[in-house]
């Protein structure tokens, strides 16, 4: 897998609880200005609050999660965000990455890392430059969702897949996150074969290569610290590191940032 020129990716079904992603690495604001809908997916949220304001709601929220991390929701993605937070005429259904399990490591009963197969797919990606890690997933994601809701050679939404990932770039002691971050989006396998063509000219339709991976679990915000933590967490667990890709990784993203648990994994890319 490349993606965005350097990195790697895949997806997962390995997850039970798979929430809406949306800005997949904004951090919740406090608890007592959200409404906990259990399992945390934002199609929940997004559901209770059409019914009470109808779609400016449901922008203005996006907008007060955003605004403390310094990124603006223009008006312009209302459409979208109710389009992925719908049912979109009985369309809105999460479709998993498909993969092979090939090994699960476990110690005393707690899974350590697994290692999977991922087949050769088509996946839409756009690199990105912002100030933080925080801004260039958001940014990158947001324009990402409006290549899925209808800004694409189809006209049409495309649907939705899990996990969205982030590829990270770090320095040789992985202590330093690269500014440069590729969000990438796997596309459904109805769109595999003939992918819809982006209007937006900085997204790219690359075809990433069947990939060995392996992966991790973690739960919590994604940021620049938690990625380098998980990081070296797992390059510790890992009986043989130098057989991954030493310097480019992914963060995979499963569950709505306004969840206190989301649900994510870190991911090693095999050497080919």
């Amino acid at each position: 897998m490349s993606g965005g020129g350097g990195g790697g990716g895949g997806g997962g079904g390995a997850i039970d609880q798979h929430g809406m992603i949306t800005l997949e690495d904004l951090e919740s604001f406090s608890e007592d200005q959200l409404s906990d809908s259990g399992n945390g997916s934002l199609e929940e949220e997004g559901e209770t609050m059409e019914a009470e304001d109808g779609s400016d709601r449901l922008l203005h929220y996006w907008q007060e999660v955003a605004r403390g991390h310094q990124v603006e929701v223009s008006a312009d993605m209302a459409e979208p965000i109710q389009q992925l937070s719908s049912d979109n005429q009985g369309r809105s259904q999460r479709e998993h990455i498909p993969f092979t399990l090939l090994l699960r490591k476990e110690k005393c009963g707690e899974q350590l890392y697994e290692k999977r197969h991922y087949e050769k797919g088509h996946w839409a990606c756009i690199t990105m430059r912002e100030d933080t890690y925080e801004q260039s997933i958001c940014y990158g994601f947001m324009r990402i969702m409006r290549y899925i809701c209808q800004q694409n050679s189809l006209g049409d939404y495309l649907g939705m897949t899990l996990p969205i990932v982030t590829i990270v770039r770090t320095d040789e002691n992985h202590s330093v996150i690269s500014q440069d971050v590729t969000v990438a989006y796997y596309l459904p396998i109805e769109h595999q074969a003939q992918p819809p063509q982006p209007y937006d000219g900085e997204i790219v339709i690359e075809v990433w290569p069947a990939a060995t991976v392996y992966t991790r679990g973690f739960t919590g915000p994604t940021n620049e610290v938690t990625i380098i933590n998980q990081i070296n967490a797992m390059a510790e667990l890992l009986d043989s590191p130098g057989v991954c890709v030493n310097n480019s990784f992914i963060v995979a993203g499963y569950t709505n940032p306004a969840h206190s648990n989301r649900e994510n994994e870190i991911w090693f890319l095999e050497r080919r």
